[in-house]
This record gives C-alpha cells, structure tokens and sequence, in this order.
C-alpha cells in the first residue's frame, strides 16, 4: 500500500482511462490479409475529391508507408509528434495530389477518420469511479500520446469527468511524445507542481514508466497481462493491473 505522499495523480489516456475497439472498425482486404480499418470510410471523401484519380490500392499503400516512417520517427530520441493531420498529407503528396486539393482532403480525411476513433473509444466505469474517488484527496492532470489535439480533448469531455483534471496535455498541442521530458515539463508547469509530487500512471514501460522516472516524478504501471519489467526500465513504485485498482493501492478508504 502506497503513502499518502503525492500532491497529484497524473493518467495516461489510452489503455489507461479509456479503451478503444478496433473490432468495431470497418473490415478490409491489405496485402492479402483482412484488417480491420477506418480506411473504408475515407473511400467516399477521396472518390469525391480525386474522382478517376483514386486508386484505393495505392492509396492503402502509400498510407502504410506513411504511417511506417512516421513510427520510426517516433521512435527517435526526441520522440516528437506527428499528427494525425500531417500524415494524411503525407500520404496525398507521395500520390502526388495537388497542394490546393491535398490540404483541404487532408483536414476532411482526419475529421472522418477520428471521427470513428472516437465513437470506438470508452472509459470502463470501473475507471471513471476509481478517477471520482482519488479527486476527492488528489489532484488529476493526463497526458496522453495521441496524434490528434481535437478528438484527444472531445474523448476526455466524453468521459464526463474532464471537469475533475486540472491539466490535459495531448502531444500534438505540444509537438513532443512521452518520453520526452518536455511533454512532462508542459504538465509539471500548467499544475505548478514539482515533479516529485505527482504519481504518474500509465500502460507502457518506456513512455509512462521510464519518461515519468526520467523527470523526477513517481510511477504506477498497470500491467495487466503481468509482463516481465523490460531491461533498463526502472522499477516502478506501484504496480496494478487496471486503473480500478489505483485507489485501493494508494490506501483511499470508500
């Protein structure tokens, strides 16, 4: 059982608070397998906008090569962002769209893809009333890796507790991922808070674990398949399976 020591619990988005289905996504054929996809739902916009033009093969193509650079980019040390906008137009340039047709297509391609990533995504009630419980005696505040600054905000209005978190920070409206240690600075200075005062909480070793540690704040990794800690991952100082059991581990009594 954790001490009552932290000014502030801070939450990951994504497979933290909410979850998100791709099955309930649209079914595709890619490279001789199916998937599930939001790419069907982008055909009608693009037919429209390119007519004879469009080729949905090339297209899907192109888009996977897209999106592979864009996650090694990712990957780099200064984990920076690329948004969800930028890699749709991406994608029209390699299809050599023109720049007046591209930049128009690119923001309608977005609004519908994240459209359907936000009808998919939900936080499990469990979560919402751990979340409840802890704002009684914490401060909240997230920070979320997700490529979209609109629709990261609108999920979390959808959780119907976005009133309770003093902070919210989304990568794209910084330009910088988890790890990086300028996506915790952006938090640490909207709550003006030092970073030892925060419990950080999150899924992912390297993003939420490592880059919380990396800033001086504590961590709280939910590992629910109960996953070896990676090598030069350091120790976490919680460990649960599912945000739902966060307040049992920080002592909150009901």
């Amino acid at each position: 059982m954790a001490e009552h020591r932290y000014k502030a619990v801070v939450i990951d988005l994504f497979d933290t608070l909410v979850t998100w289905n791709p099955d309930a996504l649209p079914v595709m054929q890619f490279r001789g397998r199916e998937i599930r996809s939001t790419t069907p739902l982008l055909y009608a916009a693009l037919e429209t906008a390119l007519g004879e033009r469009f080729d949905r093969e090339k297209f899907s193509e192109a888009h996977a090569s897209v999106y592979t650079d864009i996650f090694s980019e990712r990957g780099k040390a200064d984990a920076l962002e690329i948004t969800c906008r930028e890699r749709f137009a991406r994608t029209l340039k390699i299809l050599n769209v023109d720049e007046r047709v591209a930049d128009p297509l690119a923001e309608n391609l977005r609004r519908i893809h994240m459209a359907r990533v936000r009808e998919v995504t939900k936080a499990p009630q469990p979560r919402i009333d751990a979340m409840k419980k802890i704002a009684k005696q914490h401060r909240l505040g997230l920070i979320s890796n997700f490529d979209d600054s609109e629709t990261g905000h609108l999920i979390m209005h959808d959780t119907g507790i976005r009133e309770l978190f003093d902070a919210v920070v989304i990568s794209a409206d910084t330009g910088y991922r988890k790890p990086n240690p300028l996506i915790f600075k952006t938090l640490l200075d909207a709550m003006k808070l030092a970073p030892a005062d925060i419990l950080f909480v999150g899924d992912t070793p390297l993003d939420d674990v490592l880059g919380s540690k990396g800033v001086g704040m504590h961590s709280a990794w939910i590992n629910r398949r109960r996953h070896e800690l990676p090598e030069g991952i350091p120790a976490p100082d919680i460990i649960i399976a599912d945000l739902a059991e966060l307040p049992a581990a920080l002592g909150l009594q009901d």
